[in-house]
């Protein structure tokens, strides 16, 4: 069976483009339910057609796409993001664990979006939850709330406030939180650095990312170590140890 699509994008060189693409080279797989260039217009015609996945640009009139994303009370489709860039809409799609693609549009992540969405259909519970979160994240004012981290078995949707650091475990990373919890992410420190550069975090050491919301204490020494709200202690590396100093000195707790 077809996987059934339908393309939101105020550009209509752009609805035209995926369309053709997807006509031409995945007709096998996607049938194209139908395209549209407005948010109100889109939300009626997805109603009515359900569509199994949805093509959705960001950045529109009327409030986007996430905009239209909102406006579903039970999102009933799986979504891949398309953006020309735009730095905070895909750290908050990254956050959620969600797909998205730059445009010019690559064959190959298309492909691969494609191949994404086939294998989470068996899991639609875990794909609303991804959008809930996602829409959660954008409304609240350029600050994450809560991330998507992978644990091996699916996904846990975290509160970014309860973290209190991150350790660096080979190919892992041990989420230290409130309360003693810890889980173990399938994912590098080196990741969660990237994904949380402008929230309130800093990478002290090769395997230490700490939430400054949770520092007690900082230590000296040849490079020093942290002590954090949950009574744990961390490494301040010799390398960046100035660089923490000129920060905490800057953005005084």
């Amino acid at each position: 069976m077809k996987i059934k699509v339908f393309i939101v994008d105020d550009e209509q060189g752009a609805r035209e483009s995926l369309k053709n693409i997807i006509e031409k080279y995945f007709a096998e797989e996607l049938l194209v339910l139908g395209t549209s260039g407005d948010v109100t217009e889109a939300f009626e015609a997805i109603k009515l057609s359900k569509p199994d996945l949805v093509f959705l640009d960001i950045e529109m009139p009327k409030g986007g796409g996430f905009n239209l994303l909102s406006k579903f009370e039970d999102v009933f489709f799986n979504v891949v993001f398309v953006t020309a860039y735009d730095q905070y809409a895909i750290k908050a799609i990254k956050f959620s664990a969600l797909d998205y693609l730059l445009k010019p549009i690559d064959m190959d992540e298309l492909e691969k979006a494609i191949q994404k969405h086939k294998s989470s259909k068996t899991q639609e519970r875990v794909e609303k939850q991804k959008i809930k979160n996602l829409i959660e994240n954008i409304k609240s004012e350029n600050h994450i709330r809560k991330i998507a981290v992978p644990d091996g078995n699916g996904l846990i949707f975290i509160p970014l406030k309860n973290i209190v650091r991150c350790e660096s475990d080979g190919n892992y990373t041990i989420i230290y939180q409130k309360e003693g919890k810890k889980i173990v992410a399938s994912r590098t420190l080196g990741d969660f650095d990237d994904m949380f550069s402008g929230e309130n975090f800093f990478r002290i050491h090769r395997s230490h990312l700490i939430n400054l919301e949770h520092l007690v204490k900082y230590v000296k020494g040849e490079g020093g170590y942290v002590e954090m709200s949950d009574g744990s202690k961390a490494e301040v590396s010799r390398r960046k140890k100035s660089d923490f100093m000129d920060f905490l000195k800057n953005n005084p707790l």
